[in-house]
C-alpha cells in the first residue's frame, strides 16, 4: 500500500493543500530550461534551483523534524539556509542539477507522506492545532511561487514564457466620490485577527484601534494617472520626494516605473514575453515606496497608514464588524479578484466587480501589493510563533508594510489582516499603491 492510500481523513485534506501547492510550483518552472533554472538573473533574486531546495527543505524541517518535542532548527543548516546565504551569493553555491533536484524535492514529499500515514500525530501541540503547520508550509510554498516569478519577470536572454491558462476580464467602470476617492467615517475598528488556523504570528493579536475619518482612493492608482505625474515632471521635481527618496532616486537614475520602456514620446511595459502599450486603465506595478510616496504629495494626498488600509478593506462601519476578505468571508476565486498568478498581469480596474471593500474600495485584494505608510512592527501583545525569524528579526523602520496580495500571489497565501514588507527601495515586487486623504 502507498503512503498516500494510507492517509487518514483527518489528514488527507491537508496532503491535497501540500499536493497542490507542489503541483503548481512545477508547473511555473516547466518551461525552463537547465541553465534558466541555475543563472542569477538579478542579485536581488536567488537561482531558482536554490528556492527549490529551500521549498523542499523547509517542508522536511517542519514537518519530519519540528513535529515532536522541542523545535530543533527555524532554518535547516546547510546550502538552503537563507540567513546564512544572502541572495547575491547563492549562484555560488554548488546547486545540484534539475533532475536531481526534482529526485530530492520527490523523495522529500514521499517522507512526508509516510510520515502522515503511519504517525500519531499530537493534534493538541499548537504547531499541529488547526492544520496550522500544513498550512504554514502551503503558505512558503506558495509566497517562493511569487519569489520565482519576480525572478522570471527579471530573467536575462531568451524571456519566460508564461502557462497562461486565463485572461482577465475586461474593465468596467468604479462608483466613486470626491476626486475618485470614498470615505471612512472613522471610530473604533478592529485590527488584525485571532486566527491561528493560518494566520502568521505578525497578523495576531486583534486589536481595537480608534481611527479618524479619512478619504481613500476607491481604486489603485492606474498606469494612466501615473502617466500624468511622469509627464509633469514628477520624477525631476524635488518638491515631490521626501529626504530619503530624492537620494534614492539620484542613485537609481530611473524616470519611470520598472519594466516600462520609452518608444518615441510613449512609453511600453515588459511583462515576461510580451511587450505591450501601457494600459492606462490598469494599476500601476512595480514602483516602490519612495515613488508611491512622491505620486502621493503630487497629488495633493498621502499614503494610507496600514490600519487605514485594513479598515478600508475589511470593516464594514454600518454592521460593525469586519471581514476576512473585501467582498466577504468566502474565499477567493477566479470570479472576485486577479489572484492566483494564472493571468500572469495585472487588470483593468473594474474587471472583477464582486472585489469591492464595505466602503465601496475596489481591488484592495490581487492585482498589485499595496504600499502603506508604516514600518513593520509588532501588534500590543504579539508574541513570536514558531519562530522569531519569520516577522520579529525584521521589525523596525528599514522595512514598509504592504497589504493586498498582487495578481502573483495564491488565494492561501492572501486576506485583509495579511501583512508583507520589504525595502522602500524594492521595485521588483508586484508593487502598486492607492492613496488617502485626511477629512477636513
Amino acid at each position: 500500500m502507498s503512503s498516500s492510500s494510507a492517509i487518514t481523513a483527518d489528514v488527507r485534506p491537508y496532503v491535497e493543500l501540500l499536493t497542490e501547492a507542489r503541483a503548481r510550483t512545477l508547473l511555473l518552472i516547466s518551461r525552463l530550461s537547465e541553465e534558466d533554472l541555475r543563472k542569477q538573473h538579478d542579485k536581488l533574486m536567488s537561482p531558482v534551483l536554490w528556492d527549490l531546495g529551500h521549498i523542499s527543505q523547509f517542508e522536511q524541517l517542519w514537518l519530519l523534524r519540528n513535529t515532536d518535542g522541542p523545535i530543533e532548527f527555524v532554518e535547516m543548516p546547510g546550502m538552503y539556509n537563507p540567513f546564512e546565504h544572502p541572495r547575491a551569493t547563492r549562484d555560488k553555491l554548488p546547486l545540484p542539477g534539475i533532475q536531481a533536484m526534482l529526485d530530492e524535492m520527490a523523495t522529500g514529499r514521499r517522507d512526508v507522506l509516510e510520515r502522515l500515514a503511519t504517525a500519531d500525530l499530537d493534534w493538541s501541540h499548537p504547531l499541529l492545532q488547526d492544520g496550522y503547520l500544513f498550512r504554514m508550509v502551503a503558505q512558503h510554498e506558495y509566497q517562493h511561487n511569487e519569489t520565482i516569478l519576480q525572478t522570471l519577470k527579471l530573467k536575462q536572454g531568451e524571456p519566460y514564457h508564461p502557462p497562461r491558462a486565463m485572461g482577465a476580464p475586461a474593465g468596467r467602470p468604479v462608483g466613486s466620490e470626491r476626486d475618485g476617492m470614498v470615505r471612512f467615517p472613522g471610530g473604533e475598528v478592529v485590527i488584525g485577527t485571532a486566527d491561528r488556523s493560518e494566520a502568521y504570528d505578525n497578523e495576531r493579536g486583534e486589536h481595537d484601534v480608534e481611527l479618524e475619518p479619512f478619504w481613500i482612493d476607491a481604486t489603485p492608482v492606474t498606469s494612466g494617472a501615473f502617466l500624468e505625474f511622469m509627464r509633469e515632471g514628477g520624477y525631476a521635481r524635488r518638491e515631490h520626494w521626501s529626504g530619503a527618496g530624492w537620494i534614492w532616486l539620484q542613485g537609481a537614475r530611473v524616470e519611470a516605473p520598472q519594466h516600462w520602456e520609452r518608444d518615441g514620446d510613449d512609453w511600453r511595459i515588459r511583462s515576461f514575453d510580451r511587450i505591450e502599450p501601457v494600459s492606462p486603465d490598469h494599476p500601476v506595478c512595480h514602483v516602490c515606496y519612495h515613488e508611491a510616496e512622491a505620486y502621493a504629495r503630487w497629488a495633493g494626498k498621502r499614503l494610507p497608514t496600514e490600519h487605514e488600509w485594513e479598515a478600508a478593506a475589511s470593516w464594514d462601519p454600518v454592521a460593525e464588524r469586519k471581514r476576512k476578505y473585501p467582498w466577504g468571508d468566502e474565499p477567493p476565486t477566479a470570479l472576485n479578484a486577479n489572484l492566483d498568478q494564472l493571468t500572469f498581469s495585472t487588470a483593468p480596474v473594474g474587471a472583477y466587480p464582486r472585489n469591492l471593500s464595505p466602503i465601496g474600495c475596489y481591488g484592495m485584494v490581487g492585482d498589485v501589493w499595496e504600499w502603506t505608510s508604516s514600518d513593520f512592527a509588532g501588534y500590543p501583545g504579539f508574541e513570536s510563533f514558531p519562530y522569531p525569524e519569520y516577522s520579529e528579526a525584521f521589525f523596525g523602520p528599514d522595512y514598509k508594510v504592504l497589504r493586498g496580495g498582487s495578481w502573483a500571489t495564491r488565494h492561501g497565501a492572501v486576506r485583509n489582516t495579511f501583512r508583507n514588507w520589504d525595502y522602500p527601495v524594492r521595485r521588483q515586487i508586484y508593487s502598486g499603491f492607492r492613496c488617502a486623504r485626511s477629512d477636513g
